[in-house]
């Protein structure tokens, strides 16, 4: 009988695409028994949405100056108020889910890299490379994260891309530790002994047996940490350390907007429950997250 050829159209290795989908299958249907993590999820959806869209839907300019509407209280007309110089809360608050969400996500992507990285060498080679990385995490974690972002800005001058470095920098000691302790624990796992044994490299390993098993506390504090992330972006923006006026960001609306606290709350209130509830939506994912992965909670 003629020898039937693999077809184009037909995925290579069925097996390992089936394995793959049934994982996110499982981790959705382990997801979704958490109520609340649904809840954070649809929150921070909503946000990226608005985000993204916030050109189409800002009713306003974001720096269109009206001095004739200073601090008007919400309205059918400015759903949340004017600000100081007549500006639309609502337009800057939309606006500034841009600056926030992408400081958020751009600091962890780069703490969850170099974090990654020295944690798999430390954990993974061990003896004085170890030591070296541990202590100098060590040394890192011994400050509060706050004022270590703040001395960071200070030296490198007040804008929101060194709040963003500053950010991610106080954020890798946590990566780290964390992919330090599971690559421990992994190296002498029975698979890693036989891939060494048929002399794999040692690069090889790491990538494709470490790194793999690996990504679930991962992918869990890196959730968490985007809220901290946002956080802490808000803080140094308060402190006038982050986003520079007239930048929208929500913790540079908090401060321009703390003199008028009695005669104008709303241009205080609104900025910070965007600030609440972005937080609380990523922290819910992450718990929900950290259930979905546990092998406990998988039926």
């Amino acid at each position: 009988m003629p020898k039937l050829e693999h077809s184009p159209l037909q995925p290579a290795n069925p097996i390992e695409i089936e394995k793959k989908t049934s994982f996110l299958r499982l981790l959705w249907h382990n997801y979704k028994k958490n109520k609340l993590a649904v809840i954070g999820l649809g929150i921070i959806l909503a946000f990226i949405i608005l985000a993204v869209f916030a050109g189409l839907i800002a009713p306003e300019g974001i720096n269109e100056q009206k001095t004739g509407e200073r601090l008007l209280p919400p309205s059918s007309q400015y759903w949340l108020g004017t600000d100081d110089f007549g500006r639309d809360i609502l337009s800057r608050i939309l606006h500034g889910a841009r600056l926030s969400l992408t400081v958020g996500f751009v600091a962890v992507i780069g703490s969850v890299i170099v974090g990654t990285l020295v944690g798999v060498i430390a954990g993974y080679y061990g003896k004085w490379i170890d030591a070296l990385i541990s202590r100098g995490f060590d040394i890192l974690l011994a400050f509060p994260s706050i004022l270590l972002a703040i001395a960071i800005v200070a030296v490198l001058g007040p804008s929101l891309q060194n709040a963003l470095l500053a950010i991610a920098i106080i954020n890798v000691p946590t990566f780290g530790r964390i992919v330090r302790s599971k690559v421990l624990g992994l190296k002498e796992e029975d698979y890693v002994e036989a891939a060494r044994s048929i002399g794999m490299k040692n690069s090889r390993i790491i990538i494709y047996h470490i790194l793999p098993n690996s990504m679930a506390p991962i992918i869990v504090q890196a959730t968490l940490c985007v809220a901290t992330a946002i956080l802490e972006a808000a803080a140094l923006g308060f402190l006038g350390l982050g986003a520079q006026a007239p930048d929208p960001e929500w913790g540079r609306m908090l401060s321009d907007s703390r003199t008028y606290l009695q005669q104008a709350p709303w241009t205080v209130f609104f900025p910070g429950i965007a600030i609440m509830l972005t937080v609380l939506g990523f922290n819910l994912i992450g718990d929900g997250l950290r259930d979905a992965l546990d092998p406990k909670m998988k039926e």
